[in-house]
């Protein structure tokens, strides 16, 4: 699986509005955003604009202005985070898992993507914000990482 620099900048962003949300700080600019976790300011602009136009962020004008998120950072998932700026989890050639079709060979395949898929969500959607942010993941996601060569490149 690839992580696009999209995708991370947009969950790194989202991790640090979730703390100042929790921490009562209130709306993050995006220059403080770009800042403390060293982004492309202009890359991360448009991030933010997906994030807001996938309800998951809210700008506020004004000096004291900025983005913050719409629901508790309990509630967002890193999925949602995902798919707000990248689009659905797994795709084979521009078609969801469970429409790809194969004769042959290799018949079987789509069930192996949607195998695929399902791995996908099992991390990213029960994973929240909070979560990442508090560094209690789930014990799925921790059994995961703790397997002899998960920590491994093959």
């Amino acid at each position: 699986m690839d992580i696009s620099a999209r995708t991370e900048y947009a969950i790194r962003a989202m991790l640090m509005l979730a703390e100042a949300s929790l921490t009562g700080a209130g709306p993050v600019s995006v220059d403080a955003l770009a800042t403390k976790q060293d982004l492309p300011r202009k890359f991360l602009e448009a991030i933010v604009g997906d994030l807001r136009r996938a309800g998951l962020v809210v700008s506020t004008r004004g000096a004291r202005g900025g983005y913050a998120l719409t629901r508790d950072p309990a509630t967002i998932s890193l999925g949602d985070v995902f798919r707000a700026v990248d689009g659905p989890l797994a795709e084979v050639r521009g078609l969801r898992p469970h429409e790809t079709r194969y004769e042959g060979v290799a018949e079987h395949l789509p069930t192996v993507w949607v195998a695929v898929r399902a791995s996908l969500r099992q991390v990213l959607d029960e994973t929240s914000l909070a979560q990442v942010l508090s560094g209690r993941l789930p014990p799925s996601v921790t059994a995961l990482t703790s397997t002899p060569d998960a920590w491994q490149s093959r």
